[in-house]
């Protein structure tokens, strides 16, 4: 994960502190923790993996890019899709990658703010104001070796019985 996309995760921008982090860390952590959030789990390790990227800086950060708050409409998006049959949802950096049986939830992953990367054979979801500069320019193999990867753990579905 980039400083920026940290940065973004953590609503971060401007002249920053190792303080200035630990606070953003704390509030993020308490609003997206498991026990209030559906894809809480997934909103945790994108938060830890910001502190860890960010807990030592000190310095100035670019400004965001949109008045939107990224990691809202990330766990948004995490939240729309966490319980869709067939999808297999990996987390990379500060983008979320969908696969797996995608052609029956496609009407559902749009709504969610999902693209679909014809190069990667996959959906991703980045805020619709948080432009990207590589232009696909990774493989998914590239992109999982330079942000790593995580793919959050599901709840297992059983049948009723009457």
């Amino acid at each position: 994960m980039t400083p920026s996309d940290a940065a973004k995760i953590l609503c971060l921008s401007g002249a920053i502190t190792s303080k200035d982090v630990k606070k953003a860390y704390r509030a993020q952590a308490l609003k997206f923790h498991p026990d209030k959030n559906p894809a809480g789990a997934e909103m945790m390790k994108l938060i830890n993996e910001a502190f860890e990227v960010l807990k030592d800086f000190d310095g100035e950060l670019e400004a965001q890019q949109s008045d939107e708050n990224y990691s809202e409409a990330l766990n948004e998006a995490l939240n729309s899709i966490i319980d869709l049959d067939g999808l297999i949802i990996e987390v990379c950096g500060a983008w979320v990658w969908v696969s797996g049986n995608t052609f029956a939830h496609k009407a559902a992953l749009k709504a969610a703010g999902f693209r679909y990367a014809s190069k990667k054979k996959r959906w991703n979801f980045r805020p619709e104001d948080w432009a990207s500069s590589s232009r696909g320019s990774l493989d998914m193999e590239q992109i999982r070796d330079k942000y790593g990867s995580a793919s959050p753990k599901r709840k297992n579905r059983t049948a009723l019985t009457a």
